[in-house]
């Protein structure tokens, strides 16, 4: 492998952008099939492994340029894998990008869109990438992400800014912004996510994707560590299809050594779940932003429209919401997040001897550092107990109702720039544009529940507007059902942007 592969400086993107040539990609069964599609057509012989990953690896080298979602080149390492052997696995042979963040191959580079990690070469190899390789994906690089993925919008200091296909002005989204870049641009039909508070739901609703969110336990998050941020974050995936997220969830669920809980075992395959009949849900309909920010209207008018299509569909809709205690819950989050960014900046420096500070810390970053800092034990348990009792609350709300439908963003995709205010953005208006902008989506996170952004809507500008549906614990069977209903009502498959 060379040194030019495992490279995610700013320095070798920009290089990039300023020689290679924005050539268009020849079409290939890529452009045509899902991850599954895919999986067949290696299965018939009709495609092999190497020839899919040449085509992906064209199509990254092409459309990078302009939209910068590559953090990692690990050609030759997929490349290996092929030569190795391939398991004979639902998604043999079709290509797959890992997110750029705390999901670790052996010895090589995972730098977390950070300058403080430039470099940083794991010892260890991910839970999760070891289930992702057994069902038979080519791992060929790893996507960009803002610092820590701390942030709604793929932007950071190491990486540079990461553009929307849609329009190369707007943002992705985060904090796998980079991941929904390189499926919107057609380089794969799946990508790998994480979500600590909207990051596969925002950058879903941002490109014009399907964007999951599992239970809190459902997919393995080590080692070294089974839990993020406190139970905050999960791993998933953004795709294109709705069976191409079930059966991923398939081949990725379950419990993993040393994990301190895990989801419900579900009694059939999320796969099998995508073409049933879901029967007549009970929706709550959540118009208003839990703690009252606005809602473009064009938002508002999206997930009405979604209404009126579960009800054609022979749902019962009602406008409702759950009584939750938002500002506390948000100030628990930040204690939870604070603190263990604190925590790991600490570890950090003191395994490199570098000082936290401006010159390797973002500002967004070194603002949670001192927050977290901050925090007291106390603090931390009390965190927590704030978030299991409005978990508590959720759940006895989601005892009248099946779904909760509401806008995924207040907004469609926001300029580059607008949230982060590069490049030098203060911690708490940082804050405050971010709340804003993803008000609907950390609710999930704080109590555990699965959550999909569906991309039913456009917005007049033409930009993608996505539409949240929120399960109760453990019941992404019944997310599937109806995603897989309204992608056959309302089909998002040929809508994609002119890149």
């Amino acid at each position: 492998m060379t040194r030019r592969e495992t490279m995610a400086g700013g320095a070798a993107l920009v290089g990039l952008a300023g020689t290679a040539k924005a050539a268009t990609p020849r079409s290939t069964p890529l452009d045509t099939h899902d991850a599954l599609g895919l999986a067949e057509l290696v299965a018939k012989r009709k495609v092999s492994p190497s020839e899919l990953l040449e085509s992906a690896i064209g199509k990254a080298e092409a459309l990078n340029p302009r939209f910068n979602f590559l953090a990692q080149k690990h050609y030759d390492y997929g490349r290996a894998a092929i030569a190795k052997g391939l398991p004979q696995g639902p998604f043999s042979g079709v290509p797959w990008l890992l997110k750029d963040l705390n999901t670790y191959i052996a010895g090589l580079p995972t730098e977390n869109g950070s300058r403080f990690y430039k470099g940083y070469m794991p010892e260890v190899t991910s839970e999760l990438v070891r289930r992702i390789e057994k069902a038979g994906f080519v791992i060929f690089g790893k996507t960009t992400v803002p610092e820590l993925g701390l942030t709604g919008t793929t932007e950071n200091k190491l990486t540079g800014d990461t553009r929307n296909p849609w329009d190369r002005s707007r943002i992705t989204g985060g904090s796998s912004g980079g991941a929904a870049a390189a499926v919107a641009a057609g380089v794969l039909p799946a990508a790998h996510a994480t979500d600590g508070g909207g990051s596969i739901r925002i950058p879903a609703s941002c490109c014009g994707l399907f964007g999951l969110k599992p239970s809190r336990g459902r997919v393995p998050m080590g080692p070294p560590r089974t839990e993020g941020w406190g139970g905050l974050s999960v791993h998933h995936a953004v795709t294109r299809s709705v069976r191409d997220s079930a059966a991923i969830l398939d081949a990725t669920q379950g419990p993993e050594p040393g994990a301190r809980y895990a989801a419900p075992t579900p009694g059939e395959t999320f796969l099998s779940q995508v073409g049933k009949a879901p029967g007549r849900l009970r929706i709550a309909l959540m118009l208003n932003a839990p703690a009252g920010s606005p809602v473009d209207p064009e938002c508002v008018e999206a997930a009405r429209k979604a209404a009126r299509l579960c009800e054609s569909l022979g749902h019962h809709v009602e406008e409702a919401a759950p009584k939750l205690d938002v500002a506390a819950m948000g100030a628990a989050s930040f204690v939870l997040i604070g603190s263990s960014v604190a925590a790991d900046m600490t570890d950090r420096a003191k395994a490199t001897g570098m000082a936290i500070g401006p010159d390797v810390l973002e500002p967004i970053t070194l603002g949670f550092v001192g927050y977290g800092q901050k925090a007291a034990g106390m603090d931390f348990a009390r965190a927590n107990n704030t978030l299991q009792a409005a978990a508590i609350s959720m759940a006895q709300f989601m005892a009248n109702y099946d779904v909760i439908l509401s806008p995924t963003l207040a907004a469609p995709p926001l300029k580059l720039g607008q949230i982060n205010l590069t490049p030098d953005v203060d911690f708490a208006a940082w804050g405050q544009r971010a709340a804003v902008f993803s008000p609907f989506t950390q609710v999930a996170n704080m109590t555990g529940q699965p959550a999909m952004s569906v991309p039913l809507a456009m917005s007049s500008a033409g930009l993608p507007i996505g539409v949240m549906f929120t399960g109760r614990y453990g019941d992404e069977a019944t997310l599937f059902r109806l995603a897989g209903q309204l992608e056959s009502a309302a089909p998002w498959k040929n809508r994609r942007p002119a890149v």
